[in-house]
């Protein structure tokens, strides 16, 4: 049976144990404050839901260990972490530096970083979320040139010599989650395209034979040539060849689709997706899959857009479809991205809950452990 990598995207605010995530979850727990205080919004929304493994601290090791095996045990052998620089510094590294790199089992699940490079704002303080100041930029997620080696020379000393971090064809896998910003902080695509060549050099100094950059997919990419007109664009296949991008995939079905609707209608439109995919972006595509979407947790007004029908039997034959697609290259690693591991209060987790119970991990064993 070949060899599938399910890799399932964390983001790491489950625990309260960096200073500055308090700005956002004062009680100490991180985002769990958020998922708590969930409520339904209208007669038969599925809120709220509770995690059947409780409100842990996932920058626990001991926590993570758990987490390893019931993950690896259903087929999910990589995570990506989202990662944050913010402010010339990390922010929410704890989960990933303090859980996962220190469980005694670590090594038995690969993983690899997306620089979630967005702005942060007040979406993750439910007291502001729904006010005029929700929008509100707290730290730009673009940075300069300057900016930008001082923290990709940390992120290489300390993530990609780890042996389980992610590679392909022995190239670490670093993935961008805005490219347009990446572009704008720079200045321009030929500012970028100097920035990522000096990365790459960088990288090829600490005897990697080079980095797999790799970027999220969104609806459509133009970008701005100069950094300055903004009439000159380009794009997406051209910023693609420009920027030598390696691969793509997705991050969530909410940033290529109308996701209001139910999930089979949903999976109808992402396959056309997957299917022009390398055509309109000219590089390999990973298929991706999300497992529903509804925000409404952070929020204490209703917000629209929620995905219905979003089961484990519908989930499971989304996966199926990723399977197809990914073997018609058999050439290329088997890799399947899904959102996520724990986006609790976007309504797309993996987790065990009190509504699905392990569905969704049970879906994903079904086909990548079973084999049936």
């Amino acid at each position: 049976m070949r060899k599938y990598d399910i890799a399932a995207f964390v983001w790491p605010s489950y625990t309260g144990d960096e200073l500055r995530s308090r700005m956002f979850w004062p009680k100490g727990e991180g985002e769990w404050q958020t998922v708590r205080t969930a409520e339904a919004k209208f007669d038969g929304h599925t809120w709220p839901r509770k995690p059947l493994w409780g409100y842990l601290n996932e920058a626990d090791p001991k926590v993570m260990e758990m987490q390893i095996k019931e993950a690896t045990e259903h087929g999910v052998n990589v995570f990506i972490y989202d990662w944050y620089w913010f402010d010339r510094r990390p922010f929410l590294e704890n989960c990933l530096n303090d859980g996962f790199l220190k469980a005694k089992n670590c090594t038995d699940m690969q993983f690899y970083i997306m620089w979630a490079n967005h702005d942060a704002n007040h979406l993750w303080n439910k007291e502001l979320s729904d006010t005029e100041c929700g929008e509100t930029v707290i730290w730009k997620g673009g940075i300069d040139r300057e900016g930008f080696e001082e923290m990709a020379v940390r992120l290489v000393n300390k993530y990609f010599s780890y042996p389980n971090y992610y590679r392909i064809n022995g190239c670490p896998v670093f993935m961008i989650y805005e490219l347009s910003t990446l572009v704008d902080g720079f200045g321009g695509i030929d500012a970028t395209v100097d920035a990522l060549r000096w990365f790459r050099d960088m990288v090829k100094s600490k005897g990697y034979p080079d980095v797999h950059l790799q970027i999220t997919g969104r609806g459509g990419q133009t970008l701005n040539m100069s950094g300055i007109d903004s009439s000159l664009v380009i794009d997406s296949r051209e910023v693609m060849e420009k920027l030598k991008i390696d691969s793509f995939t997705h991050y969530q079905f909410v940033h290529f689709t109308d996701i209001d609707r139910d999930y089979n209608e949903i999976m109808v439109d992402v396959k056309r997706v997957w299917e022009r995919a390398e055509e309109d972006y000219g590089i390999p595509y990973y298929p991706h899959v999300s497992c529903g979407w509804d925000n409404n947790p952070r929020f204490k007004k209703f917000r629209p857009g929620i995905v219905k029908n979003n089961t484990p039997e519908n989930f499971e034959a989304a996966m199926r479809a990723a399977k197809e697609y990914i073997d018609r290259y058999p050439e290329r690693p088997a890799l399947i991205t899904v959102n996520s591991w724990n986006e609790w209060t976007e309504t797309s987790y993996l987790q065990p809950d009190d509504f699905y119970g392990y569905g969704y991990l049970n879906a994903i064993k079904k086909i990548f452990v079973d084999g049936e």
